[in-house]
């Protein structure tokens, strides 16, 4: 269903966020859509019989069970953030619902866009994949071409019952000057498998966030991220595994480039089941001499036989691998932009051939010698 009538000037910048994975020309199959502009639910539509799109807002009402999933788990005390979300009396955000044993083939596709200089956006997502279901969202997050002072405030909760699968990868868009908190958490019970991919390339004034996956019983979480920080902006990311039950795993792997950029990168994973395994991996690339990159891997062991180890590497562009190319041909800003690009491009695999070609294509514009 269509929520509300879009007036010209919305339309024609929300035709431009395909560059966040959101394809409101219908060029690419998608199982259904979901877009909030400021404050505004433009677009709420599922092409599936067994998979339930609607705003938040709705759903509380729609299914009594919903509005006690709202703060399960993120805590509505938990920093000033989750309080805001928490004091509104309007609800904005979307409500994902995947019937049980449904295989959506189609990724699902959302996007949360700020149109309006100066706007606070604050939402509460939640989504739901009953046992043994199947879904691929593409959420996309992005600021109009006018807009660079903003905020966007997000409590999303993710409940991924047995045996489910739910891949989530979002992409961030924000302007210079917008300042991003979202809030996250994951139940993943048992046999599920979350998988978590995050795109960040391009300049924001301060982004911070720290998603944590509750894994039961042979249930697992990958978190991917690939960051290109620059231009005075501040990332203060990380991903959470609490290794409940046994046989849980758990990965967090980074790979992230800063130029003129402070990035933080925090990994926890705490085994408490028998036979748990856990992997932290942060890969980062210095560009110049006003740019710093922190690696904070921390692992806890509370049972004898969980597994759990990490791996971090920060530098720089190899001088070697530049002096080569360049002798065969590049100049020295190409041969750059194509070292960073190809270090970038390893951060996340097994994406969907079609997302991969947009997440590349990013990156490669990110890389070039022009943006440089």
């Amino acid at each position: 269903m269509k929520v509300k009538k879009m007036d010209e000037n919305l339309k024609e910048e929300i035709a431009g966020l395909d560059r966040v994975g959101f394809d409101i020309k219908g060029e690419t199959e998608r199982s259904g859509s979901f877009l909030v502009a400021d404050d505004k639910t433009t677009e709420s539509e599922s092409k599936e019989e067994n998979l339930v799109v609607m705003p938040l807002s709705f759903a509380v009402e729609v299914y009594d069970w919903v509005n006690e999933l709202r703060f399960s788990l993120v805590d509505r005390e938990k920093d000033e953030y989750t309080k805001e979300v928490a004091s509104r009396k309007e609800l904005l955000g979307s409500f994902i619902y995947v019937k049980e044993g449904a295989k959506i083939e189609a990724p699902f596709q959302s996007c949360f866009f700020l149109h309006c200089q100066g706007f606070r956006q604050v939402l509460h997502n939640i989504i739901v994949l009953e046992p043994n279901s199947e879904l691929n969202i593409i959420t996309g997050c992005a600021t109009g071409n006018l807009v660079s002072v903003s905020s966007h405030i997000a409590v999303t909760e993710m409940f991924v019952r047995k045996g489910a699968h739910l891949t989530y990868t979002m992409i961030h868009d924000w302007g210079s000057k917008a300042v991003v908190y979202p809030r996250a958490a994951i139940d993943v019970e048992h046999g599920g498998i979350f998988t978590s991919n995050y795109i960040a390339l391009t300049q924001v004034k301060e982004i911070q966030s720290n998603p944590v996956a509750y894994l039961s019983d042979n249930a697992s979480a990958k978190f991917n991220s690939i960051i290109y920080g620059r231009d005075g902006s501040f990332f203060d990311m990380g991903a959470m595994g609490i290794l409940k039950g046994e046989n849980a795993s758990c990965e967090i792997v980074s790979r992230v480039a800063s130029k003129n950029s402070k990035l933080i990168l925090r990994a926890y994973i705490e085994g408490n089941g028998k036979n748990t395994r856990g992997h932290t991996e942060c890969n980062g690339l210095l560009l110049d001499d006003r740019s710093s990159v922190t690696a904070i891997p921390e692992l806890k062991a509370n049972n004898i036989d969980t597994e759990l180890s990490h791996e971090a590497s920060i530098g720089k562009i190899a001088g070697e691998k530049l002096n080569y190319l360049m002798s065969r041909g590049l100049d020295e800003e190409t041969a750059r932009a194509l070292l960073i690009r190809g270090f970038l491009e390893k951060g996340i695999e097994g994406l969907p051939e079609s997302l991969k070609k947009k997440v590349d294509k990013l990156i490669e514009i990110a890389a070039s010698s022009e943006s440089l």
